[in-house]
């Protein structure tokens, strides 16, 4: 088993991720029946019969190709829930999330995505986030940078925003699962930037911020089929990103939050701003 994945090996796994988003996401979007969508924690956390299809399918293509590989799916995880112990020491393993922003997909709304992530000991070394509504991609391969990829197979570089103050950056933090302290930090202190919005959709958000479309995000929840390929896409694109506290993000980590800016002086910057304490 190796480590080497490179830019190649993740448009391959691109190819078999729009497969199963083609043949198993968007022939069921908009015809859900009632059947097809059931709670998992609450109204809002929610799985689909297309979750649970395309997962299928992305799995045992990634087998095909990694018979030695282990692969650990969102909706695997929540009935085997020990598939993920083996994350941080295996060989090669790859995390699938069939559908980010489930909740959006089940409403009907076209704010969706398939991620994809390689991890080889420990070390996120390959990433996709695919929008199969409009069959876009970033793709990235640790050390190779971050790519663009169109419906019509051309490609081009990807980039973070340049750096600016935190009054002018825009971007998403996504508040409502932070310890009570830091939720009302935040809400308090998110005025003072430029703008900000939520699509209730990970993926999307990363797409913008990787594209140079925002300056920042911030995340408390960290499960690894959220947020492995976006992280790794926008250190690729030249982005800085730490816990909370400043420290690494590993791939074991649950907890700690996620704070991603342009570089580490706008990090620490807007991470300064947005937990101040009142005046």
């Amino acid at each position: 088993m190796t480590d080497r994945i490179g830019i190649a090996d993740m448009e391959v796994i691109l190819g078999l991720m729009r497969d199963a988003a083609r043949d198993e996401v968007m022939s069921r979007f908009r015809r859900l029946g009632h059947a097809d969508i059931r709670a998992k924690t609450s109204a809002l956390d929610v799985v689909t019969a297309a979750d649970e299809a395309a997962e299928h399918v992305i799995t045992r293509a990634l087998h095909d190709l990694y018979p030695d590989a282990l692969i650990v799916g969102e909706e695997a995880v929540a009935t085997r829930p020990t598939l993920l112990s083996g994350l941080g020491d295996a060989e090669l393993a790859f995390v699938i999330d069939p559908i980010d922003g489930t909740a959006n997909y089940a409403a009907g709304v076209p704010l969706f995505g398939v991620m994809v992530s390689a991890v080889a000991r420990g070390k996120v070394v390959g990433g996709v986030i695919l929008d199969p509504v409009c069959d876009i991609a970033a793709v990235a391969a640790r050390g190779h940078g971050a790519w663009l990829h169109d419906r019509d197979g051309g490609r081009q570089v990807m980039r973070v925003a340049p750096a600016v103050p935190p009054a002018q950056m825009s971007g998403n933090a996504s508040w409502r699962y932070l310890a009570p302290e830091q939720r009302d930090a935040v809400a308090r202190n998110l005025p003072r930037v430029m703008g900000s919005w939520d699509f209730r959709c990970a993926a999307h958000e990363y797409l913008m911020l990787v594209d140079g479309k925002c300056h920042f995000l911030l995340f408390n929840r960290t499960m690894p089929w959220d947020h492995l390929a976006g992280w790794l896409i926008h250190r690729e694109a030249g982005g800085y990103a730490a816990h909370f506290d400043g420290s690494a993000y590993r791939v074991t980590d649950r907890d700690g939050g996620l704070l991603y800016a342009p570089d580490r002086a706008s990090w620490h910057a807007l991470r300064d701003l947005l937990f101040s304490a009142a005046d």
